[in-house]
């Protein structure tokens, strides 16, 4: 099967293809995502199978609204109602508890909650309001590698396993969105993403920050939680701190193979590059090294394949939480030392 690129003015050929259960990857500002039917347990479990995701690793439905929300979910606190408000369409997704019977376990993974997301993509919008379902969209990627923000990502990793890939350019905000779960006494923040804990904090007050990963034999219950995620070929370390950057250029000098790095123009430009550096930009600073950062892994895994990857440290602050959160993930917490 090859699969097919549809334009912006084929929405309706793509949402008839999700009506018939099959597989369409959507875009959004973060990164894309992989498209099923959540009311059909069968193109779910097509997912996982074209993903090679764990079936314990729960899906996020994407909504255009929280009309859709309310009928699968209990009742919405007067804080979800404010995040609502606040931040969708955009890169926050909600975790709520569910009605009785209203999702598959092949979505929730055996929980009784769910993740829902209105993502800010006219496209996708469109799409989902043209299939008349909501949609499940974990990135649209195999799993374990680094996450698609340009349809040809999707196409190298997918061709032959899914329908079609929706086309609507690179993503803008690069990394997935934060989750907040709402089922819980104080809302958690399971993945740090494009909405800062600042930012929740400001309008619903206390928000817990500290739970991100799970144990190996627990369910999480958003992705991202537990298994290895973001992870190119070469193995990446991470350069925490400027001044560590003239014995990180020395080590990649000594090495046999070429070495990609990764980092923002200003480190680029203070340094003369080793004869087997190859550089990516990573940009001005921390918001375009957010968005860049998978374009990056991707960039040296498709298109210039290197034997090691060295990527520039961000103060775990902020945005910073959720640039630092996927760089620990796709270096195996591998950081430079000098």
């Amino acid at each position: 099967m090859e699969t097919k690129i549809f334009n912006t003015d084929q929405i309706a050929e793509a949402a008839a293809a999700i009506r018939a259960g099959q597989l369409v990857a959507f875009p959004t500002e973060t990164v894309y995502g992989l498209g099923a039917d959540a009311t059909n347990e069968a193109a779910v479990k097509q997912v996982y199978l074209a993903k090679g995701r764990p079936s314990d690793n729960p899906l996020i439905v994407h909504v255009t609204g929280e009309e859709t929300v309310k009928a699968f979910a209990q009742p919405l606190s007067d804080k979800a109602e404010a995040l609502i408000k606040a931040f969708w369409p955009g890169p926050l997704t909600l975790i709520f508890s569910l009605q009785p019977g209203k999702l598959s376990s092949a979505v929730t993974g055996g929980l009784n909650t769910a993740a829902f997301r209105n993502p800010d993509n006219a496209a996708t919008l469109a799409l989902i309001k043209a299939a008349g379902v909501p949609l499940v969209g974990p990135s649209a990627n195999t799993s374990g590698k680094p996450s698609p923000t340009l349809a040809k990502h999707v196409y190298h990793d997918l061709n032959g396993k899914i329908a079609g890939i929706l086309d609507d350019g690179p993503t803008k905000v690069g990394v997935e969105s934060t989750v907040l779960d709402m089922s819980t006494a104080v809302p958690t923040i399971l993945r740090p993403g494009g909405v800062t804990e600042e930012q929740l904090a400001a309008v619903i007050g206390t928000v817990q920050s500290s739970h991100h990963k799970v144990g190996k034999t627990e369910v999480p219950k958003a992705p991202g939680m537990k298994y290895k995620h973001y992870a190119p070929n070469a193995q990446v370390t991470i350069v925490d701190h400027e001044a560590d950057w003239t014995a990180a250029l020395q080590w990649a000098s000594e090495q046999s193979g070429t070495i990609g790095v990764m980092a923002v123009d200003r480190i680029l430009q203070a340094h003369n590059l080793p004869d087997n550096v190859e550089a990516f930009s990573l940009g001005h600073d921390l918001t375009s090294a957010s968005h860049r950062l998978f374009a990056g892994l991707r960039h040296f895994d498709l298109e210039s394949p290197v034997t090691g990857i060295l990527a520039q440290g961000f103060t775990a602050e902020g945005l910073g939480a959720a640039y630092m959160n996927r760089l620990n993930k796709s270096a195996g917490q591998q950081h430079f030392t000098n």
